[in-house]
């Protein structure tokens, strides 16, 4: 089990970037959290297979809203995150 918190920065709010993103955690089987921050960013808690993680972190860093450009990814590896079983938009 992988747990990860992710700061999103870019052109992230207003296009779509949290409804994708919930849709792509959705497809890959990736369970947490994404809602928008009041500077600008997004932010997103994941949890879940170590692959499926791992491939989550690669899409969300290509945008998973085609309006969406991510600038700057900031990873970090947390194991005290909630244990969630489903995404959701906050």
């Amino acid at each position: 089990m992988m747990r990860v918190k992710m700061q999103v920065y870019g052109r992230v709010q207003g296009v779509g970037f949290r409804y994708m993103t919930k849709i792509l955690a959705d497809n890959i089987g990736v369970y947490g959290i994404v809602r928008n921050e009041y500077d600008g960013s997004v932010y997103i808690e994941a949890n879940g297979d170590a692959d499926k993680v791992t491939l989550f972190i690669q899409k969300v860093r290509e945008s998973p809203s085609p309006a969406g450009v991510v600038k700057d990814l900031l990873i970090e590896y947390d194991a005290d995150i909630p244990e969630r079983t489903t995404f959701h938009v906050m």
